[in-house]
């Protein structure tokens, strides 16, 4: 079904594609089997929502959770466990989680608690704004009266959300360049970002502060 976008990581043979098969009425689903396929799907595309189980082969689907966050990527996120101690609970919240799910679990739980997760979905979510310009991160757009919504990548998205995250912060282009891109990139990767943002929006929406990288502007 075409519908909003779901990542759905588990390595469960049988529960996996299950599971993908009757959200599948509802969402578009991609599933992931590891967190290195897991990686590779978010940072390849942009989801409403994800679901991740705690346990996967190649380790701890919370540790996923984190990494999502520490690159700026706040995608809502239900955690999918048999983990089922309140000290577990805690850890994966804490990890940046927005909801927790104990196996064995209902269909009819876990949908209820999906919408709950992306009741703002709509094409827009839940907005940052930037002088006149809002940012809405769970979907990559920007949209100012003047301009009408514009998508960006993910790079583009995530590089936003880390500057939007802490608007008053200027960040290093080597804070950035870790924050965002990949292993290898050079930090004139992170200036041709922002040129690529400024290009598509406004040339103050992304401020330069001279001996330091970039922080969030003040866009009239």
């Amino acid at each position: 079904m075409s519908g909003p976008r779901l990542l759905l990581v588990e390595d469960d043979p049988r529960l996996g594609p299950l599971t993908r098969d009757m959200l599948a009425l509802t969402w578009d689903v991609t599933l992931a089997v590891d967190l290195a396929a897991a990686r590779s799907a978010a940072e390849s595309d942009l989801y409403a929502v994800m679901v991740v189980d705690r346990r996967l082969p190649d380790g701890d689907g919370a540790s996923f959770v984190a990494w999502l966050r520490q690159r700026g990527i706040a995608t809502p996120v239900l955690l999918l466990t048999a983990l089922g101690q309140v000290a577990d609970r805690v850890g994966g919240l804490d990890a940046g989680a927005n909801d927790y799910l104990v196996k064995p679990f209902d269909f009819d739980e876990l949908g209820a608690r999906l919408r709950a997760l992306t009741r703002d979905y709509s094409g827009r979510g839940t907005g940052v704004p930037i002088g006149s310009w809002t940012f809405y991160p769970e979907n990559g757009t920007v949209e100012s009266p003047y301009s009408g919504r514009i998508t960006l990548t993910d790079k583009e998205t995530a590089l936003m959300a880390v500057l939007a995250a802490h608007p008053d912060t200027a960040f290093s282009r080597r804070h950035l360049l870790s924050a965002v891109f990949d292993r290898g990139e050079q930090e004139g990767t992170v200036d041709t970002y922002v040129h690529y943002l400024r290009r598509k929006t406004d040339r103050d929406l992304i401020e330069t502060v001279r001996g330091v990288g970039y922080r969030l502007g003040t866009p009239a």
